[in-house]
């Protein structure tokens, strides 16, 4: 399955680095980010897509698509934003489209919820700080849409949202460069999937770095996971912080950029939180903890919390 048709022009030479010849051939984007949210009523997958690549548009850019499990073809697209025409050359200095977007992937997976009064909804987070509540049983119809982060390139939601019950919690990012027009907002909301009215918003907290105060940020980038009465979401300082699921206060925080004992060597030095985020199963939470590779701290440690006895 493609989720654009095959390339068959090119957009002409959209270079910004001055002398690079380079031409971007397109259709092209739309990548697939985050892992697929299965639908066993309906028989489909559900994935969100990102930008596309060039100024020729494609309709399943920066949308979400329903596949077929059995045949793995495309029953519905939904565009949700329109000409996001990016290319990593625009912030780096390489080939850019003429009139480049913001970025906006949808790279957390979208979350599928059955509300009490027996409808579902599909929702979607995307890195403008955009969320959008879906109807999957109406070819993904708008039901509502709200502002949640600022967004851009590091922006919005990142990697992962989580919901308990009919609640959906949303982490921003907000890591700079952000859109223009709007400060960064980092933090963790929570949103109901019935209406999408926003039911808290917790600020993130002071960012608080062990390796000092440079490439410190605040930013709730990493996937965040739910278990009854509490959010655990990964900051880029390194701290692993659990949320009141009623309320949004920080009930419970661990600085993970520290050196530790490992089991597999003398020892181990966590760092950023980010991609990825926490595992928690049989009693235990598993967290990865260093990443460097375009903000904040890198590290080595694979951490496992238990209850305390």
């Amino acid at each position: 399955m493609r989720s654009i048709p095959q390339p068959g022009g090119c957009s002409g030479s959209t270079a910004r680095r001055k002398g690079d010849p380079t031409v971007l051939e397109g259709p092209a984007g739309g990548a697939v980010w985050n892992a697929p949210t299965i639908d066993r009523v309906r028989g489909v997958l559900y994935v969100g897509t990102g930008n596309d690549y060039t100024d020729i548009d494609a309709p399943t850019t920066d949308a979400v698509l329903a596949i077929g499990i059995s045949d793995g073809r495309i029953r519905w697209a939904h565009q949700l934003t329109a000409h996001d025409d990016w290319a990593s050359g625009c912030t780096v200095g390489g080939a850019c489209p003429q009139h480049p977007g913001e970025d906006a992937d949808f790279a957390a997976s979208t979350v599928l919820i059955s509300l009490p009064s027996g409808h579902r909804v599909l929702v979607a987070a995307q890195k403008s700080g955009m969320v959008y509540g879906l109807d999957p049983d109406a070819e993904g119809r708008v039901l509502w849409t709200r502002r949640v982060g600022a967004g851009g390139v590091f922006g919005g939601i990142e990697w992962g949202m989580a919901a308990l019950g009919s609640t959906v919690y949303v982490p921003i990012s907000d890591s700079m460069p952000t859109r223009p027009a709007d400060s960064p907002r980092p933090g963790l909301g929570a949103i109901d999937a019935a209406t999408g009215k926003v039911l808290w918003w917790a600020p993130a907290a002071q960012p608080h770095c062990a390796w000092g105060p440079g490439d410190c940020r605040a930013a709730l980038s990493q996937a965040i996971s739910a278990i009854p009465g509490v959010i655990f979401a990964g900051s880029q300082d390194g701290h692993l912080r659990g949320y009141d699921a009623r309320d949004g206060r920080i009930v419970w925080d661990f600085d993970t950029a520290r050196q530790v004992p490992a089991v597999n060597a003398e020892s181990a030095h966590g760092g950023s939180l980010d991609a990825g985020g926490p595992v928690i199963v049989a009693g235990m939470l598993f967290v990865n903890s260093g990443y460097g590779q375009f903000l904040g701290r890198g590290g080595n440690a694979l951490l496992a919390f238990g209850l305390q006895k």
